[in-house]
C-alpha cells in the first residue's frame, strides 16, 4: 500500500518524474511518508555504470551549452523560476509528502528556489563577465580575467531541504555554463525530479542535467570519479569523507555542513521579539535546519523573563500533519531523526537537565512527530550540549555579560550561523564581528541572511568550505583564466643589469603608490 496522494499530485505526475532517473536496471527503492509511515512510490535505482554513462552524455551536452551566451542561459533559468512559482502547489505537495514539513515551510522552500533563479538570471551574466585588471606593464600589456565553466558539476544535497538546497546549487552551475550531475536524496527523490521536470519544460537540455538515484554509500564515489567540482550539503562527517575522496582527484569542492548555532540575547533586547524569533529559528522544519538555532545565551538579568516568554510562545505552536496552512510545525522526516532527538533529550534529562516544555514524541500525530522542546540546566557532559541535534530542541543558558556570551557562542567546532538580539544595533554589530560564523543575524534568527541572495552564505571551521549565493555562489563553478596581450613586441633583454635596474625602478614606483593609498587619514574635526 502506497501513502495517499497529496491534493495536487497525480499518478501521471509520479510516472513522469520517476522516468527521468538515469537508471538502466530493474532495482527500485521506497522511502516512507513521515505523515503516515506508509511507503512512497518506488523510484529506480542507479548504478555506478549509470553514473558514468550519464556523465558522458552530460559532457557532450555541456559543449553546446557553454557555447551559448550567458544571457541566453540566464533566460532559461528565469523561465525555470517562473514555472516553479506557477506549479508551486504541486511542488509543495511533493515536498510535504516526502519530508513531513508544514506547508508554510515547504512553501518557503519553493519560493526560495524561484528567488535564486531570479537572482542568477539577473546577475549571473554580470558575475561571469570578463574583467580588465592592471597589468605588469600598463599601457604596453593588457590583462583580462575570464571565467570558464568547470565542465561537469556534481550536486549532492540532503533530505531536509530537498528543493532549495539541491536545485539552489544547480541554478548557478547551469548559468555558469556547466553540465550538472545530481544525486536525488533517497528520502526525497521525487522533489528533485519534480523540479527537474519543470527545468526540462523551461528549455534545459535533458542530457545537460541528469539525475541519478541511490544511496550515497554506493553512488558518492562514483559521482566524484566523474565530475570536475562537487557541491555537497550535509553532515560534517560525510563532508570530510567526500572532501578526502575529491582531494585524491584534485577536484574542487564547496560544502555546507553541520552547525550548533548560537543565539545571544542581551539585557537590552526586546524580549517578546527575541522569543518570537527564537521559535522561528529553533523550530522551523521541526528543527531540521542546518542554520537553525540550538543554543540560546541570555543575560542573567533577563534570563527568567525571556525563558517564560519563550516557553509561552512555544506552547502556542500548533503541531500536526496537514497539507493546509492550519499547522505551524510538521513532523521529523524519519525514524532515525526521531531516535536521535529522543536520545539527546533523554540523555540530558538523565544527567539533570530540565524540560521547560515539550520533550515527548507524539505518535498520536504521526510516526515521527516530536514536540518543540526547551531545555535548561544543560551541562558540557550532555550530548545535546555540543552535538548537532537536528530536531526541535533548544537549550537555554544564562550568561553574565557580553564577553561570557561570545566565549560560549564560539566554544564549538562549528561556525555556520548565529543570532544576536539587542536594541543597541552598533553594539550588536560589534558582537557579530567577533562570532566565528559564516552568517550572523541581528534581531533575526536566520531568514535575513539566507534571503539576502547578493550576500554569500556558508560556514567557517567544521561547518563548510566555500559559499553559495552572491558572486561567490556562481564563481565557485568556474575556473579563472588570465589572458594577457602586448601592444608592441617586447624582446628579452640582452643584458640583465639594465633590465633589473628598470624593473627595480618600476617596483619602487608601485610601492610609492601603495604607500600613498595606505597612508593614515587625519580625523576630520
Amino acid at each position: 500500500m502506497t501513502a495517499p496522494l497529496p491534493p495536487h499530485l497525480s499518478e501521471a505526475d509520479i510516472r513522469r518524474y520517476v522516468a527521468q532517473v538515469a537508471a538502466s536496471g530493474d532495482e527500485t527503492a521506497r522511502s516512507v511518508s513521515p505523515f503516515t509511515g506508509e511507503p512512497l512510490p518506488a523510484v529506480p535505482q542507479s548504478s555506478a555504470a549509470d553514473v558514468a554513462a550519464a556523465a558522458v552524455r552530460a559532457r557532450a551536452a555541456q559543449q553546446e551549452w557553454a557555447a551559448r551566451p550567458a544571457a541566453e542561459r540566464a533566460r532559461i533559468v528565469v523561465r525555470f523560476g517562473e514555472l516553479l512559482l506557477a506549479d508551486r502547489e504541486r511542488l509543495v505537495d511533493v515536498v510535504q509528502w516526502e519530508t513531513g514539513k508544514s506547508r508554510v515551510h515547504a512553501g518557503i522552500e519553493a519560493v526560495g528556489v524561484a528567488s535564486v533563479a531570479s537572482h542568477y538570471g539577473a546577475e549571473g551574466p554580470r558575475y561571469l563577465a570578463p574583467t580588465t585588471v592592471r597589468s605588469g606593464v600598463p599601457g604596453v600589456v593588457k590583462a583580462r580575467v575570464a571565467r570558464q565553466p568547470k565542465g561537469l558539476v556534481g550536486v549532492i544535497a540532503p533530505w531536509n531541504y530537498p528543493l532549495f538546497l539541491a536545485v539552489g546549487d544547480v541554478i548557478p552551475a547551469l548559468v555558469a555554463g556547466n553540465a550538472v550531475l545530481s544525486k536525488a536524496d533517497s528520502q526525497a527523490p521525487l522533489t528533485l525530479l519534480a523540479a527537474h521536470d519543470l527545468a526540462l519544460q523551461a528549455g534545459v537540455p535533458a542530457d545537460l542535467w541528469p539525475v541519478v538515484a541511490g544511496p550515497g554509500s554506493l553512488l558518492g564515489q562514483a559521482i566524484i570519479d566523474q565530475v570536475d567540482h562537487l557541491a555537497f550539503t550535509g553532515s560534517t562527517g560525510t563532508g570530510r569523507k567526500l572532501a578526502a575522496a575529491a582531494g585524491e582527484r584534485l577536484i574542487s569542492t564547496s560544502m555546507e555542513l553541520g552547525g550548533k548555532n548560537p543565539m545571544i540575547v542581551r539585557a537590552d533586547a526586546d524580549l517578546d521579539a527575541a522569543a518570537t524569533g527564537a521559535v522561528q529559528a529553533c523550530f522551523s522544519n521541526a528543527g531540521q535546519v542546518c542554520i537553525g538555532i540550538e543554543r540560546i545565551y541570555v543575560h542573567e538579568s533577563v534570563h527568567d523573563d525571556f525563558l517564560a516568554r519563550l516557553v509561552a510562545a512555544v506552547e502556542k505552536v500548533k503541531v500536526g500533519a496537514s497539507y493546509g496552512h492550519d499547522v505551524e510545525m510538521g513532523s521529523l522526516t524519519s525514524a532515525e531523526q526521531l531516535k536521535a532527538t529522543q536520545a539527546h533529550v533523554e540523555d540530558a534529562v538523565l544527567q539533570g537537565a530540565r524540560i521547560e516544555t515539550g520533550g515527548n514524541a507524539r505518535p498520536d500525530l504521526g510516526p515521527f512527530f516530536f514536540e518543540p522542546t526547551v531545555l535548561t540546566g544543560v551541562t558540557s557532559q550532555m550530548r545535546v550540549f555540543a552535538e548537532e541535534t537536528f530536531g526541535p530542541v533548544v537549550s537555554v543558558y544564562p550568561v553574565v555579560d557580553d564577553e561570557d556570551a561570545i566565549t560560549r557562542a564560539n566554544d564549538t567546532e562549528y561556525g555556520l550561523s548565529a543570532s544576536v538580539w539587542s536594541r543597541d544595533l552598533a553594539r550588536a554589530g560589534e558582537l557579530a564581528d567577533r562570532i566565528r560564523a559564516g552568517s550572523v543575524n541581528v534581531n533575526d534568527g536566520y531568514i535575513s541572511a539566507i534571503s539576502s541572495l547578493a550576500a554569500p552564505m556558508g560556514g567557517m571551521k567544521a561547518s563548510g568550505v566555500g559559499r553559495r549565493h552572491a558572486s561567490e555562489g556562481i564563481l565557485r563553478f568556474t575556473e579563472a583564466q588570465t589572458v594577457t596581450s602586448q601592444r608592441i613586441p617586447t624582446p628579452y633583454p640582452s643584458r640583465s643589469k639594465p633590465y633589473l635596474a628598470a624593473t627595480r625602478l618600476a617596483v619602487l614606483a608601485q610601492l610609492k603608490a601603495a604607500r600613498f593609498k595606505t597612508r593614515p587619514r587625519k580625523e576630520s574635526r
